[in-house]
């Protein structure tokens, strides 16, 4: 006698009585099938009870988690019937393929696939969750729709595309609901990766898609045959973000606003024109974002510090770092703490990254000479309070941010140095006058990203004399010495077998204090005024990074790899 699916879950003690009778009640109401309303009502997992029905009727349940399924297999069974049937193809074996199903009762994807295919279809169970997985990493994202465009092209009139086909022949696919749906795809798709970029190559007869996220850029799966409409996806883009289809030759930006979902975001495009045709950056911007410093990960003395130094009325702070290291989040953090109807905040931005409300923020514009200085210049007949300069890049916008904060501003802005006393001779080789840096400067901070490790797969690790060594550097030896566990990411689901997710920053602050003036008045070099400044209390970018070692957040890697450049 075969036991009913919820006796089998009473026996097993997975559910009670009551429970099960809650359910079928349900049940009744919605006319779902019993297993769709259990695991709707959270009484079981969705994977549980496939391996509890695949026992029941006799059919294997396969962790598509775990499984390694041959190419084969996957150019055999057409994108289009795996997405659409909600199945995955497992194995071919002779006649015989083998595909992943998450209901066992539905006939109808076996009953087609036989039909079309021309084989005989087995089944085993797997999540669904999984089989979308599975699906995105063997086809690609959009492979149902590139070969729907494909089929719909004449016979070899999509691969000479990108060598032949005319403008207007272009813009007319470019605006076709096949390609726009595939752009939407990559968009979409790197958002749900969290990437911060997507970057669209191409080669010599291949083309290239690489997600952002976290600060490293990894490959993206995707069909072969996307190559063949590289062009119609440039096309498309650069008409989203209102730049010239037919300039092939010059370099491009511009920017779109799309809604993917609920959300809105700002995208910031760039076309370069490389050997094998144009290569795009695509920035991805939530439209709106709440800056804190809380947000930030700073330590409690490090904020208390930050808090301090915005609470002035005049001087100059300056974030340095290299590109991508989160200045700007920092810089808009404070300017959201100053952001009140008593303060006039006025921002001269290249580019402006996010929009403030309540914030005067303006675009420089190099080709009809808006520059920093320029611009700095009319600001200050504006009765600011607040002032960013997005960058000081030259003498001219160096020398009047000085004078600004000289005049009663409080003056925020950025310099591209690896660590906080490289800042402070910067200015000096810029040009200006040590006596101006010194009377005007209120704190030099460098910074850099590090990503978190992943809270789903972390796992601590014993330090032992290998990993000690390779802590040398990051912290004292009695430090190193008294550190018994440090932590990592084992690499799971949720992080795409990274080990991180996240990131947060490691932040070095030196204030101006009378000591540190007096080397800058003295011209002495970076490294004796970071010397100095360490002397006096100052914690370096790594050893802000070995606290947050020994908290968990992130790696001795980590820490290394952002930080090897001041070193």
């Amino acid at each position: 006698m075969v036991l009913r699916l919820g006796d089998i879950l009473i026996e097993k003690r997975i559910i009670t009585s009551e429970e099960l009778e809650k359910a079928v009640k349900e049940q009744q109401r919605t006319g779902e099938i019993l297993g769709k309303v259990l695991v709707k009502m959270g009484l079981v997992t969705e994977r549980r009870l496939l391996e509890i029905l695949a026992a029941q009727q006799g059919i294997p349940f396969l962790d598509l988690r775990e499984a390694k399924i041959p190419e084969k297999v996957i150019k055999d069974v057409p994108a289009k019937f795996a997405r659409h049937y909600k199945i995955m193809p497992v194995s071919m074996e002779g006649n015989v393929l083998t595909i992943a199903i998450s209901d066992p009762f539905d006939m109808w994807p076996i009953d087609d696939l036989e039909t079309h295919l021309g084989c005989r279809v087995e089944k085993v169970l797997s999540a669904s969750s999984d089989i979308q997985e599975a699906i995105k990493k063997y086809y690609g994202v959009g492979a149902e729709t590139i070969e729907r465009i494909l089929a719909e092209e004449p016979a070899g009139a999509a691969k000479g595309a990108a060598v032949t086909e005319k403008i207007e022949d272009l813009e007319k696919m470019a605006g076709d609901a096949s390609v726009i749906k595939l752009v939407n795809q990559i968009l979409q798709q790197a958002i749900n990766d969290r990437a911060t970029d997507v970057h669209i190559e191409h080669y010599r007869n291949e083309m290239n898609l690489r997600y952002r996220v976290d600060g490293i850029l990894y490959n993206t799966q995707v069909s072969g045959n996307i190559r063949y409409l590289y062009p119609a996806i440039i096309s498309r883009i650069k008409i989203m973000s209102g730049l010239d289809i037919v300039e092939r030759r010059l370099p491009q930006d511009g920017r779109s606003k799309v809604k993917i979902g609920k959300s809105e975001y700002e995208l910031r495009v760039s076309v370069l024109p490389t050997l094998y045709g144009e290569n795009i950056v695509i920035r991805i911007l939530p439209t709106t974002m709440l800056f804190s410093i809380a947000d930030l990960g700073m330590s409690e003395g490090d904020t208390k510090t930050i808090e301090n130094l915005i609470g002035k009325s005049h001087g100059v702070i300056f974030v340095t770092g290299p590109t991508g290291s989160g200045k700007t989040t920092t810089l808009y953090a404070c300017l959201s703490r100053l952001n009140t109807p008593e303060r006039k905040i006025v921002t001269i931005e290249d580019p402006i990254e996010y929009e403030l409300k309540g914030i005067s923020q303006i675009q420089v514009n190099t080709k009809i000479d808006l520059t920093f200085g320029r611009v700095l210049r009319s600001v200050l007949r504006h009765d600011p309070d607040v002032i960013m300069v997005g960058e000081v890049r030259d003498f001219e916008t160096a020398e009047i941010t000085i004078q600004t904060a000289l005049t009663g501003h409080l003056v925020f802005s950025t310099l591209h140095t690896n660590d906080a006393a490289s800042a402070a001779t910067r200015l000096l080789n810029i040009g200006l006058e040590p006596y101006l840096t010194v009377s005007s400067v209120e704190a030099f901070m460098a910074q850099r990203l590090v990503r978190v490790i992943c809270p789903k797969c972390k796992e601590r690790i014993v330090v032992t004399g290998v990993t000690r060594g390779l802590l040398l550097g990051l912290a004292t030896e009695a430090e190193i010495k008294g550190t018994k566990y440090i932590y990592r990411g084992k690499g799971c689901r949720a992080c795409s077998n990274t080990g991180y997710k996240g990131r947060t920053g490691i932040y070095e602050i030196m204030l101006m204090n009378e000591t540190i003036k007096r080397l800058i008045m003295e011209k002495a070099s970076s490294d004796v005024i970071k010397e100095e400044a360490v002397k006096m209390g100052m914690r370096t970018l790594r050893q802000n990074g070995w606290e947050k070692i020994l908290a968990g957040i992130t790696t001795p890697e980590e820490v290394m790899r952002v930080t090897q450049l001041e070193e």
